[in-house]
């Protein structure tokens, strides 16, 4: 009898076995690309395994890549030998890209209609309206939005005091004014000049819709596909004419075309007073100001006073989240919830905190603003983790940051401000900042060289839309 029942005991053991493997839970992996590798990328980390701890049963990795191109290059090959991410970040310029590849699940498709996705809220009516509009195509949602910048002024507002200027400009007007007023200072060689900033093409887009006028014709491809370039208005030649000003008075130091990192270390250096940079660079700034040792003042991006429509708003910028087609249903899930949570009001503020990236969400601006012991939000740099904002508003404690959320959250929702959308939008960039930046430096036929340039950027345009769109 005692050796039937260890049989079956062990018969019993053997089965269950065999069985173990059907009833463990697998894990579903996960792979996200980012654009980031100094703290912003620990911060990503740090946030997929918080993530990880929730979820037994899925596995978030997080993947550097060295830039925004880079990453829609290593994608496009990934696609062609399948080693491509689940989760990738592309940037603002790539939304043509991500539409015409049709390599994508629709953010707005995934959810279908659900109010949480295992277990996390969707609550995209908390979204920044300007933001959500800017990623939407057709009236869908296109991906989940996380890191969002805007151009905004930064002010060395101890310089600016010894020159008399005690309001901190807002307009082009405003600006050339105040460089006037610095010019003493200049030539005492206190600084070495009133301004510096990124000669980028991301500022033209911004002053064009700031002026309410489209870079591309159907309304920026809002409407309907562009097919043609719109640089012939007076916005662009408004925007070429305020560089020119700047550089013929001595105002500005050209570093060259997209050079971030050199302005702002002449910014952050007391070498110049005035700068002009993405909200992402915040936290940077704040604490290469504090090094250094000057007050740092912020507005929003200045503007031309004379634009017919006055200030109409400002167009955001950075990135968001995508997921790839072609996924599991549970997989396509997991990879969706894992965003909500990465974008939710407690990340939100937390990432705002560890760069100047805006809160894509309002509750996270009022979380912000209304701030209780324990909030563990703050991202310490040093330590690579988070840790509690000490003060009751963070904004009161470092007003510089509102700066951006003010300038998105005030902009009007036009098809201007949303930003233009066409399938060479990267290829494009170099051709309409060369215009700007020739005029700058020679001067010469602004009318000529508009005209040529807009020819070859719409024949550009037509050969990518006959290829991707047989138009």
């Amino acid at each position: 009898m005692l050796r039937k029942l260890l049989l079956l005991l062990f018969v019993l053991v053997v089965a269950l076995g065999a069985f173990s493997p059907a009833l463990a839970q697998d894990v579903i992996e996960l792979e996200g690309w980012v654009a980031f590798s100094d703290h912003r990328y620990d911060w990503a980390v740090d946030t997929a395994e918080r993530f990880n701890a929730l979820h037994d049963d899925i596995n978030v990795t997080m993947l550097s890549v060295a830039d925004y191109d880079t990453i829609v290059n290593n994608y496009t090959l990934g696609r062609e030998d399948g080693t491509y991410p689940e989760i990738v970040q592309l940037f603002d310029a790539a939304l043509q890209f991500a539409v015409d590849t049709d390599w994508f699940d629709f953010a707005e498709d995934i959810i279908a209609g659900r109010e949480e996705v295992l277990g996390h809220p969707v609550n995209f009516d908390d979204i920044i309206p300007v933001i959500s509009n800017y990623y939407t195509v057709d009236g869908v949602w296109a991906s989940v939005a996380w890191n969002t910048s805007t151009p905004i002024m930064y002010y060395n507002v101890d310089v600016l005091a010894q020159a008399g200027v005690t309001e901190l400009p807002r307009t082009w007007a405003e600006v050339l004014d105040a460089c006037a007023a610095l010019q003493p200072l200049v030539d005492d060689g206190v600084i070495s000049a009133c301004a510096s900033w990124p000669f980028s093409a991301w500022f033209i887009e911004q002053w064009t819709a700031q002026q309410n006028e489209y870079m591309v014709n159907n309304e920026n491809g809002r409407a309907a596909r562009a097919t043609a370039f719109n640089l012939d208005t007076d916005a662009y030649r408004a925007i070429a004419q305020f560089y020119r000003d700047l550089y013929t008075n001595d105002y500005f130091i050209y570093e060259g075309q997209e050079q971030w990192g050199p302005t702002t270390q002449n910014f952050i250096s007391g070498k110049v007073a005035i700068h002009m940079s993405s909200s992402a660079g915040a936290r940077a700034v704040s604490e290469g100001a504090a090094a250094t040792g000057f007050t740092l003042g912020t507005t929003g991006m200045a503007y031309n006073q004379d634009a017919p429509d006055g200030w109409v708003g400002n167009i955001l910028g950075g990135a968001t989240m995508y997921i790839s087609n072609g996924l599991a249903p549970e997989v396509r899930d997991a990879a969706m919830a894992f965003l909500l949570f990465f974008s939710n009001t407690e990340n939100s503020a937390s990432w705002h905190t560890a760069s100047g990236y805006v809160p894509v969400r309002n509750s996270s601006i009022e979380l912000l603003k209304n701030l209780e012991p324990g909030n563990d939000l703050l991202w310490d740099i040093p330590s690579g983790g988070r840790v509690d904002i000490e003060a009751d508003d963070w904004y009161a404690a470092f007003p510089n940051f509102l700066t951006a959320s003010t300038q998105l959250g005030d902009s009007t929702v036009n098809n201007a401000t949303r930003g233009s959308t066409y399938g060479t939008f990267q290829q494009s960039r170099p051709y309409y900042n060369g215009v700007v930046e020739e005029y700058m430096l020679n001067g010469g036929d602004l009318d000529a060289m508009i005209a040529e340039t807009n020819a070859e950027l719409t024949e550009l345009l037509e050969e990518y839309n006959f290829l991707f769109a047989g138009e």
